[in-house]
C-alpha cells in the first residue's frame, strides 16, 4: 500500500476539536494545573481506520524513508482507532546510535523477527579510543546516519504541509538522541564503569565534547522542525521544555558518580534547550535526589516503578513540581490506596 492511501486516511479521521482539547488538556498537566488526582486522559470515541494499514517491520523501514513514514503514522491511526489519551506523534525513528555513528560506532542491526531498533557496538579500544576521539575533530552533521535522521525530519515536514489537520495535530518529536553519559557508555564498552575510577578526567573531557555535539545537532534538529512554544512531545506525550534526555546507564551509577558525572552535563543540556524532561530506566531512587537540583527538569519518565521506592522517587519529583510521565497505572493506584497524594501530577498509562 504507498504512503498517500495511509496519510489519506489519517488526514480524514483527525478532529481538529478533539485534538485541540486535548492538547489543551496537556498542557494544564505540564503546567501543574490537572484537577484531577492523576491524568488520565482520554478521546471522546474511537475513529477507526477505513483502510487495512501495513504492518511495517523495524528493519524495512532504516533504508527506506516511506516504510518509514507508515511504521510511524501507523501507531497514530491505532491511537486513533482506540480513543486513546496519547497524542499523535512521530519521529525519525534510528534508534540509541543516532549520536554515537558519528563518533565511528559501527551499527549492530537487530535480527528482523526481533522487530527492533538498532544498537551499535562499542569502538574498539575502550579508554583508548575515547582518547583517540578527543585528538580529532568533532563529527559532521553530514554523517551518513545522522544525514538520514535530518532527511527524514525533512520529510515529515513535508507532510505537515500537504496535509493539513496532519500539520497541526501530528507532532514531530525530537529524535533519540539519548544523554551524554547513555551515549559515552555505547562508545566506551562496559569497561567505562571502571574507567570513571581510573580516568576521570578522560571521561569529564568526552561528556564535555558529547554535550557540545548534542547541542549541534539539536540546534540543527530545530532548524529544519521548530519547537513547540513552551512546550515538548514525547512518545505521546507532553512535557515542559523542549528536550527530552535519557539516563539509563545512571542504574549502574553510585549517587556520587550520578552527582559527578551525570548531573552537571545533564544540567547543562537542559538549560541551554528551556527546560525538558528526563527518561531512566530501572533502579533510579538512588539518585532521584538529585532530581531537585536541576531547576530545568520538568518532567520524568520511571519506566520500572516496582524497581523503586516510589515514595522517594515521588517526594523527589511531584513534590518538588516536576510532572512523572507515562507512569505505570498500577503504581499510581497503589500509592493512592496508601494515602499518597499525588497531586494531580503523574501520567499515567
Amino acid at each position: 500500500m504507498e504512503l498517500s492511501a495511509c496519510l489519506d486516511d489519517l488526514e480524514s479521521r483527525i478532529d481538529d476539536g478533539v485534538e485541540g482539547e486535548l492538547l489543551d488538556q496537556w498542557k494544564r498537566f505540564a503546567e501543574l494545573r490537572c484537577g484531577d488526582a492523576v491524568f488520565d486522559p482520554r478521546r471522546p470515541a474511537p475513529s477507526l481506520p477505513a483502510i487495512g494499514w501495513p504492518r511495517v517491520r523495524v528493519n524495512s523501514t532504516l533504508d527506506d524513508f516511506d516504510r518509514m513514514a507508515i511504521h510511524q503514522f501507523e501507531s497514530c491511526s491505532t491511537i486513533l482507532a482506540a480513543a486513546g489519551g496519547n497524542l499523535l506523534c512521530v519521529r525519525c525513528n534510528y534508534g540509541t546510535p543516532i549520536l554515537p555513528a558519528p563518533f565511528g560506532a559501527e551499527l549492530f542491526i537487530m535480527p528482523d523477527e526481533t522487530d527492533t531498533l538498532p544498537a551499535c557496538h562499542p569502538l574498539p579500544g575502550g579508554a583508548e579510543a575515547i582518547r583517540r576521539l578527543l585528538d580529532q575533530p568533532s563529527p559532521s552533521l553530514d554523517h551518513p546516519y545522522l544525514a538520514k535522521v535530518f532527511e527524514m525530519g525533512r520529510r515529515f515536514a513535508d507532510i505537515a504541509k500537504r496535509y493539513p489537520k496532519i500539520g497541526r495535530h501530528v507532532h514531530i518529536y525530537h529524535p533519540d538522541v539519548q544523554g551524554p553519559m547513555d551515549v559515552m557508555e555505547m562508545l566506551w564498552g562496559s569497561d567505562i564503569f571502571i574507567g570513571l575510577y581510573d580516568e576521570p578526567d578522560l571521561a569529564h573531557a568526552m561528556l564535555n565534547r558529547l554535550c557540545e555535539f548534542y547541542i549541534q545537532v539539536m540546534r540543527h534538529w530545530e532548524s529544519i522542525i521548530p519547537p513547540m512554544q513552551s512546550f515538548a512531545p514525547h512518545w505521546g506525550m507532553l512535557h515542559a521544555g523542549r528536550i527530552m534526555l535519557r539516563d539509563d546507564s545512571a542504574m549502574n551509577l553510585s549517587p556520587d558518580m550520578f552527582k559527578e558525572f551525570v548531573l552537571p552535563y545533564d544540567s547543562r543540556l537542559l538549560s541551554e534547550f528551556g527546560g525538558g524532561a528526563m527518561h531512566a530506566c530501572g533502579k533510579l531512587d538512588h539518585f532521584s535526589t538529585f532530581l531537585r537540583k536541576i531547576p530545568s527538569l520538568r518532567a520524568f519518565n520511571c519506566s520500572q516503578p516496582h524497581l523503586n521506592n516510589m515514595a522517594k522517587v515521588f517526594d523527589d519529583t511531584i513534590d518538588q513540581g516536576i510532572t512523572l510521565i507515562g507512569l505505570n497505572r498500577s503504581a499510581a493506584v497503589e500509592a493512592m490506596a496508601g494515602g499518597r497524594d499525588l497531586r494531580g501530577r503523574v501520567h499515567v498509562n
